[in-house]
């Protein structure tokens, strides 16, 4: 899918409902592309290195055992997927669409992980060929978020189970409005800053959080997918959701 030919991927009008827009998985896979290579930077520095505590929790609530077969989509450079090969699955495949986010992951030396280029919503992976399916801040990037769901519970196998981070804002009467402060006001700035980033990547990163479904909501989701069992665990007041479903 070749990437638009323009820096700016997310200007204001499109922001105002980053999720509705029709080619919203095109503008995502430019922006990917374009961030690449200060990604890791931009998220260690701006989390103060919690983003490495929360996929550490995560894999840690995944459970994993030395049978497991394990898909981590929306890979980006493929951190994720390296925590979870830390655990000793059987195996682990990172996918991404975007290329240049692929490349990175694939530049790094991790024997356990293999690495594919493919959408999530149409996976080029047979039914059944996974225990588990993993998605660090990634699910919220989807253009159709029932059909990324659909093709995690298809690749699963039976009794399989999903493990996915997401940005969630937090409810507390005094921390709640001071971290969106931060997030709405003070990241976006200090992202572009570090990164030189022209595509719009850190105003859309806000606005695609905070318009995008609760945590309950996204349980639903995850039920009317088809998952038996779907729970999720907050980190950090709030700021990341753990989220854990099962395939019966």
């Amino acid at each position: 899918m070749p990437a638009p030919a323009f820096k700016t991927v997310w200007d204001e009008s499109r922001l105002e409902s980053p999720h509705s827009q029709p080619d919203k998985a095109k503008r995502v896979q430019a922006m990917f592309d374009e961030i690449a290579p200060t990604y890791e930077l931009v998220n260690r520095v701006l989390s103060a290195g919690r983003d490495a505590y929360w996929r550490r929790r995560a894999v840690a609530m995944a459970e994993i055992n030395p049978n497991d077969r394990v898909l981590d989509l929306a890979c980006g450079t493929g951190n994720f997927a390296r925590a979870f090969a830390s655990a000793g699955p059987e195996v682990i495949v990172g996918s991404d669409f975007a290329e240049q986010m692929l490349a990175l992951a694939a530049s790094r030396n991790e024997a356990k992980c293999r690495w594919c280029r493919g959408d999530a919503l149409a996976l080029p992976f047979a039914d059944a060929s996974f225990t588990v399916v993993s998605c660090a801040f990634g699910v919220r990037n989807f253009q159709r978020l029932s059909a990324a769901f659909g093709e995690m519970h298809r690749v699963l196998k039976p009794g399989g189970r999903v493990v996915i981070l997401e940005f969630t804002m937090p409810t507390s009467r005094v921390l709640g409005p001071l971290y969106s402060f931060y997030f709405r006001s003070i990241l976006p700035r200090a992202a572009r800053l570090i990164s030189r980033d022209r595509s719009g990547a850190y105003q859309y990163l806000p606005k695609s959080v905070g318009s995008f479904i609760d945590a309950d909501g996204m349980i639903q989701e995850l039920k009317s997918a088809g998952f038996a069992k779907a729970d999720y665990k907050t980190l950090t007041v709030g700021i990341v959701t753990v989220y854990i479903a099962r395939k019966a």
